[in-house]
């Protein structure tokens, strides 16, 4: 059974999570702690790119997310849940072929899953000035 894109984003996010908490981990292992049985090959590809996408355009990422927080915020301020969900719709908005409002859309019900209430509007105000 093929997953949803928003089911492959919601992985990509815990992966990356669990990535950014202990990064000896193995992706692949995530991977199929995550996945279960219930992957093919294109959930996998997809997911393979959006985590590595992350992981390999991060600088590039971050300098995107910075040019639009406040002159007293830095990038290390941004609790990590909203910064992984941040990175991932950046990653899709510059790097793939995902339209920018699905990309916002998508972050935003990721920020309403997974952060606080405020957050998912914090997600929502970044990902507008980028599109």
């Amino acid at each position: 059974m093929s997953l949803s894109r928003h089911d492959i984003r919601k992985i990509a996010f815990q992966t990356l999570f669990a990535l950014g908490s202990n990064p000896d981990a193995n992706s692949e292992d995530i991977y199929q702690e995550l996945l279960g049985e219930d992957s093919n090959d294109s959930d996998l590809s997809y997911l393979n790119e959006l985590v590595d996408g992350v992981l390999n355009h991060q600088s590039e990422i971050d300098m995107e997310i910075t040019k639009y927080l406040r002159k007293n915020w830095n990038i290390g301020r941004l609790n990590k849940t909203d910064l992984i969900i941040l990175r991932i719709a950046i990653f899709e908005i510059k790097y793939s072929d995902v339209a920018g409002k699905i990309a916002v859309n998508e972050a935003v019900e990721l920020a309403k899953e997974f952060s606080d209430d405020k957050s998912y509007k914090f997600v929502n105000a970044i990902l507008q000035n980028l599109i």
